[in-house]
């Protein structure tokens, strides 16, 4: 059957809206990234039709030939976020495309983004991607014990205060993924700690971290009652992805 895209967005705003209320937040300090990745252009249109200004791609080489084309054909320009893992040797095309990186994961790789970003003339807005949860499965700088291991809390603490300081980076905050549980209630503790996590590193560092970026279509909910600045929704919006992701 279609999807309807506009009907979709709709619903997960007045989602987004609900979890604000039961947490006390303004809705304003959430914003939502559709996950285009694997969707064709004309979806993206429609969701930009209907009032979508964030998109997410997780695929650089997918993002390269897509973007372009979307930003030609929409009636306003969008804000594109990386939200994948990034390869060290497509940093400079994902620096061509997007305005955001959520998955900077490794030191080098924030080291290079800095390089590339001087010679571009710009700065690039990067979050850390964290591995709170623990699963070998996910990327991320590991931070499952960061509260009671003192090593792996100083390797990650040391790590944050270098990228902090690299030259043509700004970074805004953290990302994870929470595993997939059957209740969404299950992914709370990961999003507590991220939260956590964040407070502590702005102490650390001495400089503020807007944005904590949890949250996908299955537990989007809860991770904005602990304190997602911004959710990735892709199914819930686009429905189930065109090609194998």
């Amino acid at each position: 059957m279609p999807v309807d895209i506009a009907a979709n967005l709709h619903r997960v705003r007045a989602e987004i809206a609900s979890a604000c209320d039961r947490a006390g937040r303004d809705p304003k300090g959430v914003a939502l990234i559709a996950v285009s990745k694997t969707h064709p252009v004309d979806a993206v249109l429609e969701a930009i039709a209907a009032g979508a200004t964030h998109f997410g791609e997780n695929r650089v080489e997918e993002a390269e030939t897509k973007i372009p084309l979307v930003n030609d054909a929409a009636a306003q320009p969008v804000t594109w976020h990386m939200i994948g893992h990034l390869q060290s040797r497509k940093t400079k095309d994902a620096l061509a495309h997007f305005s955001v990186i959520h998955s900077v994961d490794t030191l080098k790789l924030g080291e290079r983004l800095s390089r590339q970003s001087s010679e571009l003339g710009r700065t690039i807005d990067v979050m850390m991607e964290i591995n709170i949860s623990g699963e070998i499965s996910k990327y991320g700088f590991p931070a499952h014990n960061w509260e009671t291991n003192p090593e792996e809390r100083h390797s990650l603490f040391d790590t944050a205060r270098q990228i902090a300081r690299l030259p043509n980076i700004r970074l805004i905050g953290l990302m994870t993924m929470a595993p997939i549980v059957a209740a969404m209630e299950e992914a709370r503790p990961v999003f507590v700690s991220l939260a956590r996590l964040r407070q502590a590193l702005q102490t650390e560092i001495g400089s503020a971290l807007p944005e904590l970026s949890m949250g996908m279509t299955d537990d989007y909910g809860v991770a904005i009652e602990e304190g997602a600045t911004l959710v990735r929704i892709g199914r819930a919006i686009f429905g189930e992805r065109s090609i194998q992701a």
